[in-house]
Parts: C-alpha cells; structure tokens; sequence
C-alpha cells in the first residue's frame, strides 16, 4: 500500500513538472496544474507516512501557487508542511511554517483564517513550550482585536493570561487580566469582569501588592451588579483577611467553592495563598478557644453568612 502511494506521488511530480514546461506553443508554465499536482502527491506521501518528503511537496505547491498570485492556497499548503512537521514531533518547525502561513492570510486580506491558524498553533506547541504558546496566542487575539472580534480575541487572551500565571510572569498575567476585564466590559459580559476581577486580586496578593489588588475590587464597584455579589463579598473577606493577616479568613474565602472551582491555574494560586509573615493555615482558629466565647463566636458567624452566600 506506502509502495503504491509512494509511486503514485512521483507520478504526479513527473506531471507537475511537465506543467512547468514551455514550448513554442507553450510559452508559459502552467503554475496552477503544477500546484496541483504538487498537492495530490503531498497526499499520497502523507497517506504512505513519508512525512518528509510530503511536506517538501506541499512547499513546492505553495511555491507555484505563489507564482500564480493564490496567496491564500499557497498559505494552505504552507500550513500543510507544519503539520507534516508536528506529525514528526519537529514542532519548532512546525510552527515556524503555521507562522509564516498566516503572514500570507494576513498579506491576502484573511485575517480570520491567521488568527485561528495562530490559535491551532498555540494548542500545538503548548504541551511543551508555554512561553511560545503565550506569544501566538497573544498574536491571536491581537488579531481578532484589530478586527473587531472582541469575543473571539477575549477568549485567546484569556488562554495567554493563564500561562502567564503557570509560568509564574505575574506582572504580565496582572496586565493581561485587565485587558481582558476591558473587553468583557466593552461586549458587556459583566458575570465574567466579577471573575476577572477574582483573578486579578488572586494575582495581586500573590505578587505582594495588597494595594493593587484592593484598586480592582473598588473600580470593579462600578460595574452593574457587582458591589453585594457572591463574588464582590468574597474579595472583601478576602482583603480584609489579608490585610488583618487572620489566615483563617483568608483559607476559608480561598478553599470555598467560588474560588475552588476557578481554571485551575487561579484555583491553585487560590489553595496557596498565604497571609504576609504567617504559618499555618489555621493559626487564628487554634488560638480561638484562648479569646472566650465571644471571641470565638464572631469568626464562626462570619463564616456562615459566606456560606449562605454560596448557597
């Protein structure tokens, strides 16, 4: 079956380059047919798992659409020979091709088809190189963005903004988060600025900067139905807990549902977060009994209206 296709592929660039011919009658090469051909034999060393040389004739397609003026074609078919490249596990190359794929969408006026090329990308190389992942879907949204697409470049943002997180680049997942919380405020998706605006105060205490995180809840106050939600209360608690250093506060706000159930990456910075010079989780609730009975029925209370608030 490989020896068949493998022979059928040399068949076709035995036509292709019978295309590129020229005669007296025939003064110019055929450049459209000699893509095609070029691609039905991409085709069949794909199908025999001759990768390689598949891809040398999905760039000698893009070539020739290239000389026919088929920018978009040709992107195609350079996009094709990432794909041969990834089947390979050569994802760098891979994705050196995607790139250069859709700067020819971008140069034929198909910006779309480059952003969700550059996306497919991001998906490619992020099992095993995060940092790029961040750089193509950054590309991604900038592109949606300039036309328009909003939605569309919000949800690319929001994959950057979570490796920034992983990747432990916090000034930039704050920067993100509030590019992000912009654009859900311009489509007016306001449920989505409430966990956006959870997100920046996780990343904010994170990076040490209680003042920064406060700044996103207070300018948050002015979106329609934030000040008095679940989400609203949680971050008062969870500031107060922070500035207070009451580290009971703080854990019991960070392991409730509303922030557990966040993307993981939030979530874990949720789980790990810690009150500035403090130890154990539950110090305050140790040292509970020690207050009275008054002094230990405050915390409880207060817990259990946060409850109610989740309910």
């Amino acid at each position: 079956m490989a020896a068949q296709k493998i022979n059928e592929a040399h068949e076709h660039i035995a036509k292709a380059e019978k295309c590129l011919k020229t005669s007296l009658t025939k003064w110019k090469p055929d450049f459209d047919s000699a893509a095609s051909e070029y691609a039905k034999a991409a085709v069949c060393f794909k199908n025999a798992k001759q990768y390689d040389q598949a891809k040398d004739a999905y760039l000698k397609e893009a070539e020739y659409h290239t000389e026919n003026k088929a920018l978009f074609h040709a992107a195609k078919a350079i996009e094709q020979a990432g794909m041969m490249m990834k089947e390979q596990k050569k994802m760098p190359e891979a994705i050196q091709y995607i790139e250069k794929a859709c700067m020819m969408y971008m140069e034929n006026g198909t910006p779309d088809t480059a952003a969700m090329a550059l996306d497919r990308a991001g998906k490619l190389i992020e099992p095993i190189n995060l940092e790029k992942a961040v750089d193509l879907y950054q590309k991604a949204a900038g592109v949606f963005e300039n036309e328009d697409r909003l939605r569309q470049a919000v949800e690319l943002l929001g994959k950057a903004s979570r490796l920034l997180v992983r990747l432990k680049r916090l000034d930039e997942a704050a920067v993100a988060l509030q590019k992000e919380k912009n654009m859900y405020k311009e489509i007016e998706n306001f449920p989505m600025c409430f966990k956006k605006t959870t997100a920046q105060v996780l990343v904010h205490l994170h990076r040490g900067d209680y003042v920064a995180a406060d700044k996103c809840v207070r300018e948050s106050y002015s979106l329609p139905g934030y000040s008095g939600s679940e989400d609203c209360v949680a971050m008062e608690t969870l500031l107060q807990g922070y500035d207070e250093q009451d580290e009971d506060q703080v854990y019991r706000v960070c392991n409730s549902p509303l922030l557990k159930y966040m993307d993981n990456d939030y979530a874990k910075l949720a789980i790990s977060l810690r009150v500035p010079g403090g130890g154990g989780k539950k110090k305050k609730a140790a040292a509970a009994p020690a207050g009275g009975a008054g002094g230990a029925a405050a915390p409880a209370e207060e817990d259990d209206d946060y409850e109610g608030g989740l309910c």
